[in-house]
């Protein structure tokens, strides 16, 4: 009897295992196989079936051609690059002020912070409309960079969860050789964040790329598209080209599978490790 309900368990978890090696299979060999079909075969033949050649470039070359994907690929780079310097720089100081100094503002600051993010976004967009139009912003690439670098709790957390392991006696030793507050950041502080900014630098770059409602909602200019609004280029009001969707999300995962496969190490190492001592 106990034998039988052993081997019941394991065929149970077997199956769900399977099940869930389905579900996150099957939507990637759709849009595999359906990106290398022409119109004609997609409308003539099952979507889970195989193309007649894997050979068949021409929706790819469609995508950049019409689409206009490199420039996409330019565009949400740019927004990247420059986010993500200005989110290092703001967390990285914020907490430092936040884990080293004590002062009677210190939980207000703090609670700003957590407000921020506890209030759903979606309830303050017409107002966060106006200000980016009234700044001069919308339409430009402006837009999206100023919103991406607004308040983030999680980057303070994860940062402060480092710099409350670094030794105080590091700061102290270098008081005492005539460094400045600001030297310290730099010079002590910053590179032991290592790991963190790894960590940051990782999750901010994904949930960018992913966006596609602020470049929409901020960006509607043509030349302004980034990687998620390009497939938006392709879908009309009552019909789509599906084959050349699926070209583009295979080229637009391309650049975050590769990032994830060599750099995923650092996602574990910085979010496990700054919380153990």
């Amino acid at each position: 009897m106990t034998h039988t309900k052993f081997r019941l368990v394991d065929i149970i978890k077997y199956v769900s295992l399977l099940i869930g090696v389905f579900v996150v299979l099957f939507p990637p060999y759709v849009v595999v196989v359906n990106a290398f079909k022409s119109t004609d075969e997609f409308n003539s033949s099952s979507s889970m079936s195989l193309p007649k050649s894997f050979l068949n470039f021409d929706n790819f070359v469609a995508v950049f051609q019409r689409g206009g994907l490199l420039s996409g690929f330019g565009n949400v780079l740019v927004i990247i690059i420059i986010t993500l310097t200005l989110n290092i720089l703001f967390g990285t100081m914020v907490a430092y002020v936040l884990g080293r100094f004590s002062f009677k503002m210190k939980p207000v600051v703090f609670g700003a912070y957590l407000v921020a993010t506890i209030i759903p976004s979606i309830t303050t967009q017409v107002a966060t409309f106006g200000i980016i139009k009234n700044m001069g912003l919308y339409n430009t690439l402006g837009a999206p960079i100023v919103l991406y670098i607004g308040a983030d709790v999680i980057q303070i957390i994860l940062y402060l969860q480092f710099i409350r392991n670094i030794p105080v006696d590091l700061d102290e030793s270098a008081m005492v050789e005539g460094a400045s507050l600001f030297k310290i950041y730099r010079s002590i502080i910053f590179p032991l964040l290592t790991p963190a900014t790894a960590t940051l630098v990782i999750l901010k770059t994904i949930s960018i790329y992913n966006d596609m409602y602020i470049p929409y909602l901020y960006m509607p200019k043509q030349s302004l598209g980034v990687v998620t609004t390009i497939l938006m280029r392709f879908q009309g009001v009552n019909s789509g080209e599906w084959n050349l969707i699926c070209a583009a999300i295979l080229l637009i995962l391309l650049p975050t599978v590769i990032l994830y496969f060599f750099l995923q190490r650092y996602i574990f190492e910085g979010v496990t490790s700054g919380a153990v001592k």
